[in-house]
Order: C-alpha cells, then structure tokens, then sequence
C-alpha cells in the first residue's frame, strides 16, 4: 500500500513502468521526436504568451502619447498643404520680378 492505486486510469501519454520496457530503437525515436514537439510547443506558448501582456504595455503606451502631444500641441506645426506650397513659391518669384524690374529702371534713369 505504497498510495498508488492499480485501478486508477492513467492520463494519455503515461504508461504503467512496473516492467522494465525492452529496447526499442523505433520507441526511442519517437520518444526523441515528441520530447523535442513539446518543447516547441511550449516555446510557442511561452511567446505568444509575453506578446499578449506585452500588447496592454501598448496600449498604455499609446494613450500616454496621445495625451503628451494634447498637452504640447503648441510645439507642433501645422500641416503645409500643396496649394500653400504653390502660392510660397509663386509669391517668392513675383518678387524676384519685381526687383529685376526696380534695378532696370533705375539702370534705364541713370542712362538717361
């Protein structure tokens, strides 16, 4: 009466050891292959786990980046769009222009 009960069903994968198995290079194998199955499996799970408590950190994360630049807005500048971009540089040669022409004139009245 050592507390192991004969009739108890064994869960899958056990086997009853009371005899000594015999060699069995197949067996040995397999043994081999699955040993080596499960610690992929439960390297697998292992990440996948972290990954899941990692992905609140995230979120955190995210929100506590949202309300950083709600607070620093100010120091953001705002979007220039395309057209804006057009109009600078159309303004800029308009004056470039007009320059040239204030130097022709003034060079025209000094000939004169």
């Amino acid at each position: 009466s050592s507390g192991i009960n004969a009739e108890w069903p064994l869960r899958p994968g056990e086997k009853k050891r009371s005899v000594p198995v015999k060699y069995n290079r197949e067996l040995w194998k397999n043994t081999i292959h699955a040993m080596k199955r499960i610690q992929e499996i439960r390297a697998k799970r292992q990440n996948q786990f972290i990954k899941q408590r990692l992905k609140a950190g995230k979120k955190l994360e995210l929100k506590d980046d949202e309300k950083e630049v709600e607070h620093h807005i100010h120091l953001i500048e705002p979007k220039v769009t395309v057209e804006e971009l057009y109009n600078a540089a159309l303004n800029k040669t308009k004056q470039k222009l007009q320059e040239k022409k204030k130097l022709l004139e003034v060079e025209s009245m000094d000939m004169d």
